[in-house]
Parts: C-alpha cells; sequence; structure tokens
C-alpha cells in the first residue's frame, strides 16, 4: 500500500465503476499532473476493499529496476514474473508508452480477464493506431493538473496552511499552478523552476523522441508564440507573418506539424469555434488553453497578474475536467466565450470576465453592455452565465451571474 497518497475523487468516481471490467482502462495527460498518483489510490482502495496484494502488479516503467522494459517481449517476461497463481489479477503499468509494441501484451491479458490500467502523457495513446491494435476495448481517462478545489483539499491532506482569505489563495494557485508535486516546494521561484523543468521534460520525451524536429529556432518560438497568447483568438496567417519579419525561412506546413506537436504533449488545448447561426464548427477559428497556468509564469519573468485570460483559462479547464464539451461561440460578428454541453446533451453560455465594475458607472455600463449582448442574439431556452470575481451579483435579463471561485469550490454549479 503506498503511504500519504491524496485520492482524486474527481477522477476515481469515473474509474471505480470499471475496477474490476476487462476492458482496459487508459489515464492521460501532460507529464507530472498526477496520473501514476491516481493509480496508486486506486491501488490504496483495492487494498482497503479486501484485495489480496498478491492479485495486484504493478509496474512503473520510469523508475529504477523497470526503465531497461523496452519490448513487448520484456514487458510480458516481467508481469509473468509477479503471476504466483491463476486467478483474476489487476494490471497496473505506469508510463507505458515507453515500451514499443505493449498493445499486443495488454490485449492479452485483458482477453484472460485481466483488469488492465495504463498511464501513459504520449498522446500516441489516444490515436487511430491504438484505438486499432486494442480493437476499441478501452477507455480513456483524461486528467488534467490539480484544479483550485483540488488544490485546496490537497494542501490540507498534507497539513499546509490555507488562507482563510480565498481570494488570496487563488491568486496564489494561478501562479503557483496545479502540478501537484509543486506544492513541495516553499516558494513560487522553486515551484516555477520544477515547472519549466517539466516543459523540458516534455520536450525531451514527448515530442523530440517522437519526431525530428528539423528547426529548432521555429519550434521554440511556434511554443513561445502560443505559451505567451494563451485564451487570446488564434491567427495562423497572424503567427506565420510574424516569424517571416522576425527572419525565419520555414514551410507552413512545418508550422503546423509544430502546433500538433505541441497539442499531442497536452501543453496546450485547443478550442475550436461553434457558429451558432450555421450550426458548424469552425476548424480554423480557435484559441488555445494552457494545460497549466503556472507554464505561461515559469517561462516569463514577469509575474503581474492578467485576470482576464487567465480566469478564462481557468473556467476552460474547470469545463473540460468535469465532463463537459465546449466550443468557443460565434453569433454573427459577435462571440460567446464558450458553448457548453454536458453529458445530458444539455447546453448553457458563457461569458467570462475579471469583473462587470468599472472605475465609474459610465465604464461600467460599458463593461456589462459588452458582457451582456451576445446572449440578447441567442434565441433557445438554454441557461446563460457570466462569471466573474466580482463578491456582489449582477442578475439581469435572466443571466445568472456566478463568482468563479464559488464555481471552483463546488458552492455553484452550471
Amino acid at each position: 500500500m503506498f503511504h500519504k497518497i491524496f485520492p482524486r475523487e474527481k477522477y476515481i468516481s469515473r474509474i471505480r465503476p470499471f475496477f474490476d471490467s476487462d476492458i482496459i482502462k487508459i489515464i492521460t495527460g501532460i507529464r507530472r499532473c498526477g496520473k501514476s498518483c491516481i493509480m496508486k489510490a486506486i491501488i490504496n482502495e483495492l487494498i482497503a476493499n479486501g484485495v489480496e496484494e498478491d492479485a495486484i502488479i504493478y509496474i512503473p516503467l520510469d523508475r529504477r529496476g523497470y526503465k531497461y522494459i523496452r519490448t513487448s517481449e520484456q514487458l510480458e517476461e516481467k508481469i509473468e514474473s509477479f503471476i504466483t497463481e491463476e486467478g483474476f489479477h489487476y494490471l497496473f503499468i505506469d508510463e507505458v508508452q515507453n515500451v514499443e509494441g505493449f498493445e499486443s501484451v495488454v490485449q492479452a491479458y485483458a482477453e484472460e480477464g485481466y483488469s488492465v490500467f495504463l498511464t501513459g502523457s504520449n498522446s500516441y495513446l489516444l490515436s487511430d493506431d491504438i484505438s486499432t491494435k486494442l480493437t476499441g476495448r478501452y477507455l480513456n481517462f483524461e486528467t488534467y493538473t490539480l484544479d483550485f478545489n483540488e488544490y485546496l483539499q490537497m494542501k490540507e491532506f498534507f497539513h499546509q496552511s490555507v488562507n482563510d482569505d480565498w481570494s488570496s489563495e487563488f491568486k496564489e494557485f494561478i501562479l503557483n499552478g496545479g502540478f501537484p508535486k509543486s506544492l513541495e516546494f516553499p516558494d513560487i521561484s522553486n515551484r516555477q523552476v520544477y515547472t519549466r523543468g517539466i516543459i523540458s521534460e516534455i520536450f525531451d520525451k514527448d515530442i523530440r523522441t517522437r519526431k525530428r524536429i528539423s528547426n529548432l529556432a521555429v519550434f521554440e518560438r511556434v511554443q513561445s508564440f502560443l505559451l505567451n497568447n494563451y485564451s487570446a483568438s488564434f491567427s495562423f496567417a497572424n503567427l506565420t507573418e510574424c516569424l517571416r519579419k522576425e527572419g525565419f525561412i520555414f514551410k507552413d506546413s512545418t508550422v503546423r506539424g509544430y502546433i500538433e506537436d505541441i497539442k499531442k504533449a497536452k501543453i496546450i488545448y485547443e478550442c475550436n469555434r461553434f457558429d451558432l447561426k450555421s450550426k458548424r464548427s469552425i476548424r480554423r477559428e480557435q484559441k488555445y488553453y494552457l494545460a497549466d497556468l503556472s507554464i505561461y509564469f515559469s517561462i516569463n519573468t514577469n509575474n503581474d497578474l492578467s485576470f482576464g485570460p487567465s480566469l478564462e483559462n481557468l473556467v476552460y479547464l474547470y469545463l473540460v475536467s468535469n465532463g463537459y464539451q465546449v466550443s468557443i461561440g460565434r453569433i454573427g460578428n459577435l462571440e460567446c466565450d464558450f458553448i457548453v454541453r454536458d453529458k445530458d446533451q444539455k447546453y448553457a453560455y458563457i461569458q467570462v470576465t475579471y469583473t462587470l465594475q468599472g472605475e465609474n458607472t459610465e465604464a461600467t455600463k460599458k463593461l456589462k453592455e459588452r458582457e451582456y449582448r451576445p446572449f440578447r442574439s441567442i434565441k433557445d431556452g438554454y441557461p446563460r452565465y457570466v462569471i466573474s470575481l466580482d463578491k456582489y451579483r449582477d442578475q439581469q435579463e435572466g443571466v445568472h451571474h456566478i463568482n468563479a471561485i464559488d464555481l471552483f469550490i463546488g458552492k455553484e454549479r452550471i
């Protein structure tokens, strides 16, 4: 049994119904977001519920004593070395993408009735190749870094002090981010060094090893552009024009490939636009959101908070991590920050803003008009929300005004 593992119930609750199923469970997400700890927490729960430890096989492929396992034959030999008797087993393999040809091995054990759990950071785990090789008998559980509620819970779990002023905690959370291990470090500079190390590790293990970067300078500039323009409308033409003005020589296809590489490494997430009038997705009009805000602050010397983009990024992560399907809305020439659909296929429309309160009455009026105006063009009866950091609510025109912190900690729901 593993000690001092914070159980992330948000994700474990989704996996729990399949604990004993022969459907392969794949836990994916950006490196260091806590996938291994989720796996260990599941093992702890199984043992607490009476499962014998001999029935649990745990293979952490990125740990000493296991790193040599690179082929399917070596993996199968290692698994067999743990099997002391016939019967039902739980098989856990951490960082499974390190083994070439692992699919045939895990498929064989699943077909024998084993309950198989895998973790991996590499995008290959969600590619068409693996879906073909596993013949569709798997479920993917996408995992994200800590949300604000988990951040507070984890601090309490490890007996760290939590400020009674949650606004102060929230500001700290934006700068620190939600990589779980960062909570072990005492100050923000150490946490930023840790986050920079994660980005370097992702580049070395998830990007460089997957394909050869033909133009490293262009790749680094593309990555910098995306990370520095999170939550902003993205224009591929503007990016390439900017690069060429800076003297870079490249093919457009090369830049598109680099964007895909950064997406597949799960450093960023793409959110496409949905046109409410034409009822179609516009894939060339999108925004990119960071997997964790600390990624931005770790690569920039300026720690001044830009609450608007940061809050929008956090709302996006809150929505997708809670199972919503999310698009950016376009209504004629107007934009609605998010159109969301829940598991029951119910829709909602969301605007995100730092505040609805300006420095004077006229400024406040303009702010409110900007946020409420897109809703007036929506004719259906689905709920509408404005999410901000204002403590006092501004309920009007049938729109629900929600405090973002209350939403993140579960006091409010969409």
